[in-house]
């Protein structure tokens, strides 16, 4: 399956709301609070160095341009896509961002070219996703923050879909792989992981004969709550997506407790 304007209405985006308030629209808005928090941390560190502001992030993978779109009043904002149709679509979605064409594993940016980096659900599609992994530790400036997210295998209801499983329905997912293989590529880029989680269960339903609405309820909850209040606490094996976020070289007084 090619990258087009097709892919955005089958497979996993398949029943995929993009409106205000949406399962997409909060895990956007999620994601958007994890970049600024930590870009905050690593400011107001530079800060006390006599460093810069008007920090640089770059979403790789970016889609119809929703995510980008809300960082665009906190951050220079920069999106590569290697889907043209979605790239046109980001225009209205992200107006102040400078958008391109570009493979994860070529980046068009010199070394250490910005401050945040987002990489949401895009290695797994990626024939070597090792290659891309370096390249973000290449163009992360030193102190710099990774958000990575892929499906994670090692989700504990993983086993209760089987084949169903979320992570299995989409044909271009061509590198799933356990989240300790993961985790060794991004230290193997330089990077320190900081937080090691995950998104709660949302691939319902779970179990049979109990009606999808609740089983929403009872296992989305927790996750529903995680992305509502920006408050990381789901252990790693307690979501459908392993969730990193990670840091270039040590900054120890950025880490959480």
């Amino acid at each position: 399956m090619s990258f087009d304007e097709s892919y955005f209405s089958s497979n996993t985006y398949k029943d995929v709301s993009f409106a205000k308030f949406s399962q997409y629209w909060w895990s956007n808005r999620f994601y958007a609070i994890l970049a600024r928090r930590y870009a905050q941390r690593l400011l107001g560190a530079q800060h006390l160095l006599g460093g810069k502001r008007g920090a640089r992030l770059l979403e790789i993978g970016s889609g119809l341009g929703h995510l980008v779109g809300q960082l665009e009043s906190h951050f220079q904002t920069y999106a590569v896509d290697v889907n043209p149709w979605a790239l046109q679509q980001s225009h209205s979605n992200a107006p102040h961002s400078s958008l391109q064409a570009s493979r994860a594993e070529a980046l068009p940016f010199a070394n250490s070219a910005f401050s945040v980096v987002i990489i949401k659900h895009v290695v797994e599609h990626l024939p070597h996703p090792e290659n891309a992994i370096a390249e973000l530790g290449r163009v992360i400036e030193n102190g710099g923050i990774l958000i990575l997210a892929t499906p994670n295998l090692d989700s504990l209801l993983k086993p209760l879909k089987g084949q169903n499983w979320i992570g299995y329905q989409d044909p271009t997912h061509i590198a799933l792989k356990p989240p300790a293989e993961w985790l060794a590529m991004i230290k193997s880029a330089g990077l320190a992981p900081l937080r090691i989680f995950a998104d709660g269960f949302w691939d319902v339903p779970y179990i049979p004969f109990v009606p999808r609405a609740l089983q929403k309820l009872f296992f989305g909850s927790l996750g529903g709550f995680q992305a509502m209040t920006g408050f990381v606490f789901l252990p790693l094996k307690w979501g459908e997506s392993m969730m990193v976020i990670a840091r270039k070289t040590a900054c120890p007084e950025l880490a959480e407790g």
